[in-house]
């Protein structure tokens, strides 16, 4: 089994006054050579978005990108004529594939949107751009592991091109459940959203990170009522 544990404060931060990020993983004008990805997961952003601003329209290829909100309303426009807004409860899915333009925007006047942006990196290059977006609240789960992301087309949660499975904890304080690898080689690196766990002699607190890998399981347990997210993906890419 190995492990890395990723402590909140060290993550890096930018700020661009409508917008303030902290990046798990280099990104942008952060830079650190030892943060590089955790297998296919390539980007892990934490960002706050102000009220009325956004990510004017931009391009993506060749990526799995996931959008997890937090808090708010985020609206997304894409260059496929997709304009929907995503809330807390749901999660958005894009395969940027042979490229798409996308903007993305806090919908309201009065309040911040914080939301996760994730990039994975993709199994199929030039596939057709796609989207999606379902709501994960209606399946919700108490001291259990909720699937909310697959390769499966027929599977619990949105799909990608990624042999990457994701879960939502929902646990109360001491409850505990082991987590199964799906695949020989995955790795998981898990984000605590809000919380304290506890996996082995690792405590993590909120927004803390941690990867482990080499391992067909392992036993998370909540220090408090917590939310975390797990994100399955493969090691070697």
């Amino acid at each position: 089994m190995k492990t890395i544990y990723h402590p909140a404060d060290s993550r890096g931060f930018a700020d661009h006054g409508w917008l303030k990020s902290h990046h798990t993983f280099s990104f942008a004008n952060y830079y650190n050579p030892e943060r590089m990805n955790f297998g296919a997961l390539r980007v892990l952003n934490d960002d706050q978005v102000a009220s009325g601003m956004g990510f004017g329209t931009h391009p993506h290829r060749d990526m799995e990108i996931i959008s997890i909100p937090l808090e708010g309303d985020l609206e997304h426009k894409d260059s496929m004529g997709t304009t929907a807004v995503i809330r807390k409860g749901e999660i958005q899915v894009m395969s940027a594939g042979t490229g798409v333009m996308h903007s993305e925007y806090n919908k309201n006047k009065d309040e911040l949107v914080k939301f996760l942006q994730i990039w994975v990196i993709p199994n199929k290059m030039n596939v057709t751009p796609r989207y999606d977006q379902i709501s994960i609240k209606e399946n919700e789960k108490i001291n259990d592991f909720q699937q909310i992301l697959s390769p499966n087309t027929e599977d619990e949660g949105v799909w990608i091109h990624q042999n990457a499975w994701f879960n939502i904890a929902n646990f109360e304080a001491g409850n505990a459940k082991e987590y199964k690898v799906h695949q020989p080689g995955n790795g998981v690196y898990i984000f605590v959203l809000k919380g304290s766990a506890k996996i082995g002699d690792q405590v993590l607190g909120t927004r803390d990170g941690f990867g482990i890998w080499e391992t067909e399981s392992f036993i998370l347990e909540a220090l408090e009522n917590s939310e975390i997210l797990l994100m399955e993906v493969p090691m070697n890419i």
